[in-house]
């Protein structure tokens, strides 16, 4: 019986693997390809973008074993601003033809359980791109406002704009989009990843906690820090 039990102890200890020793492979993030995708320019209709398609895929790296995997046709896939750019099930993004600006595509996966059903609490991994769609702005006098987002620090996180027009992510230095006419009041929320925490906002006109004001009267430029 001693034997036996020095036996188990030792498959246990990665001499070799069995599912009752409580490893097992688990998803730990996931990369979306490309990470950024522009369509347009500033002297095409943003209308005339519209049925432009690109093919994205997600990419998920596991441990126990390490390996990465396709799996585009598994994750759920989202688009924080759809009347900008579309995402099907399968991972192929559309332009609408009815917005400008930037926003984010996101790829998530949900897991009650890993591959061999040991119990991982509902871990919930995501990834994500940015889709820019260029605002037209030939003629220059008269054409809207730049705002742009400059990231700071060690940290990593996503930015937000209300009205909708520009959401993207620190995968990037800087974001920004011409979506807003001028005199519009807008609002960035600045949101951490996990592991990261807010750091601060410079440049706004006024701040409230993550969230950054600013009236957009002339071209600006705000920079959000991430810890």
């Amino acid at each position: 019986m001693r034997q036996r039990l020095r036996w188990l102890t030792a498959l246990c200890m990665g001499v070799t693997f069995i599912p009752s020793c409580g490893h097992d492979q688990q998803l730990v993030s996931i990369t979306v390809q490309p990470t950024t995708e522009t369509f347009g320019s500033a002297n095409i209709p943003v209308s005339a973008d519209a049925g432009a398609t690109v093919q994205l895929r997600a990419l998920g790296s596991y441990i126990h074993p390490p390996v990465t995997k396709d799996i585009t046709n598994k994750v759920q896939w989202t688009s924080n601003t759809p009347n900008m750019v579309t995402v099907n099930s399968t991972g192929l993004i559309t332009v609408t033809g009815l917005a400008c600006g930037n926003t984010l595509v996101s790829a998530t996966v949900t897991t009650n359980s890993s591959a061999g059903n040991i119990s991982s609490s509902g871990a919930i991994v995501t990834g994500s791109m940015t889709a820019n769609v260029v605002c037209f702005a030939a003629g220059g006098t008269g054409s809207n406002p730049t705002l742009t987002v400059n990231f700071n620090g060690i940290g990593s996180g996503t930015i937000a704009s209300s009205p909708v027009g520009l959401a993207c992510a620190s995968t990037a230095p800087t974001c920004s989009t011409t979506a807003f006419t001028t005199g519009t009041p807008v609002q960035l929320t600045a949101t951490p990843n996990s592991g990261s925490t807010f750091g601060n906002w410079l440049g706004c006109d006024s701040t409230s906690g993550q969230v950054c004001n600013v009236n957009l009267t002339t071209s600006r430029s705000v920079t959000v820090t991430f810890n």
